[in-house]
């Protein structure tokens, strides 16, 4: 089998990479495998693949959640947003510490936010179907709002899922690019479209959730993994229940 080319200029072999993949739990173990400078491989990362569009993508999940009603929400619509903001600060300030920034007890604690606030956006979703469908008498305006905020936020959040669970994420995204991928995105079967070395960041999962949720399937880019599958599934599905039972409900009402 031949051989593959890292960021770095060092080659290795598919099982070899697929070992580091499996089996190394933080940047600098990586490094040590690999056997490059862990520095370097931190320098070389935050260039490539930076952390605060990640970190705004979830403020900007939690301030959608901020415009939900009273009733949709665990609690007062303040309380949940408020201590997710504070989890995204702290993660902020732990940033810079070399020893943290690019651990996977980082990564885990970033999933885990992530999970939260998806945990939040799926019960404020099932309380807004099981309002409608126990004959509440909100306004159109409210169930528009509400629908519109439950379908950007679920765009947001999948977006985050599909960058953090591809291929294991982004550090190893960066460190094992011949990993077996997740997804298969257009620029890694066209490589006359896409510049040398490319790799999907951010913008690229987020545009692969918003087409998921608006066509309710994958478009240009493919599930290959049986995650990967499962979670665009539950995302068209979302979409569709968002779409197709709140905003028609709340179209309903107004006429």
């Amino acid at each position: 089998m031949a051989d593959a080319e890292d960021p770095h200029g060092y080659s290795r072999s598919r099982r070899e990479a697929e070992a580091i993949h499996r089996d190394a739990d933080s940047v600098q173990r990586q490094a040590e495998v690999l056997g490059r400078n862990a520095e370097a491989v931190k320098a070389f990362a935050d260039r490539k693949n930076p952390f605060w569009p990640a970190q705004a993508t979830v403020l900007a999940a939690i301030v959608l959640d901020l415009g939900l009603p009273d009733k949709l929400t665990i609690g007062p619509r303040w309380m949940l947003p408020v201590f997710e903001g504070v989890l995204v600060v702290g993660l902020v300030i732990a940033s810079p510490r070399p020893n943290f920034k690019h651990s996977a007890l980082r990564r885990q604690v970033a999933m885990s936010l992530i999970g939260l606030v998806s945990t939040a956006n799926l019960y404020s979703l099932v309380e807004l179907v099981r309002y409608l469908l126990h004959g509440g008498q909100a306004g159109g305006r409210t169930l528009i709002i509400a629908g519109v905020v439950l379908w950007w936020t679920n765009v947001l959040l999948f977006g985050l899922w599909y960058w953090e669970l591809d291929r294991g994420g982004p550090m190893r995204r960066l460190l094992v690019p011949d990993a077996l991928p997740d997804f298969l995105f257009p620029q890694m079967t066209e490589k006359k479209v896409a510049p040398k070395g490319w790799i999907p960041g951010l913008i690229d999962y987020l545009y692969t959730s918003f087409t998921n949720a608006t066509a309710f399937s994958p478009t240009d880019t493919m599930p290959l993994t049986y995650t990967a599958k499962i979670l665009m599934t539950v995302q068209s599905s979302a979409a569709l229940v968002t779409l197709g039972l709140v905003v028609a409900r709340a179209v309903n009402i107004l006429s």
